[in-house]
């Protein structure tokens, strides 16, 4: 059942859908916006290298799920195997719900569920323990392309 949300002007249906291969620029530019909005996070890709990472890599290899409102993506989430590897929304639509709906339903009959999940990325660390993560180690970024501390989070269900 697809969630209600308001915009301005008129309520938005958020559907949940598996993504295709022509979704790839959308999920890339998304997955680019989110980054963005740190700004603790590096930019070490170009847009062309964020979008051959989820064309070639990301949707070939993973599960992934998208968040629709209209026609717009504003959400997306890739498991593979019993890890969640991307878990992205365009900074407008943060705080809704769909991080939540995008989570639950992509992770439904995965135990254990293990992610990392940057230290400094404070609004994701209290999303994932809210949702019964734990940490269970703490990096110091050596093992990263972006040379920044993480932390592994593990829900045991």
């Amino acid at each position: 059942m697809p969630a209600l949300f308001m915009t301005s002007t008129q309520p938005v249906d958020i559907i949940l859908r598996p993504a295709t291969d022509s979704d790839a620029a959308a999920i890339a530019r998304l997955m680019r916006a989110a980054l963005g909005s740190f700004d603790w996070m590096p930019v070490i890709h170009t847009p062309a290298e964020d979008l051959a990472f989820i064309r070639d890599i990301v949707l070939p290899r993973q599960q992934v799920t998208v968040a629709e409102a209209g026609r717009a993506i504003v959400g997306f989430i890739a498991v593979s195997g019993e890890w969640v590897e991307q878990l992205y929304l365009d900074p407008a639509w943060t705080g809704q719900g769909i991080g939540s709906r995008l989570l639950a339903e992509a992770t439904a009959g995965m135990p254990p569920i293990k992610l990392y999940c940057f230290q400094a990325n404070n609004g994701a660390r209290r999303f994932y323990e809210r949702h019964g993560f734990r940490a269970e180690s703490f990096g110091d970024g050596t093992t990263n392309e972006e040379g920044l501390p993480d932390i592994l989070y593990v829900h045991r269900r």
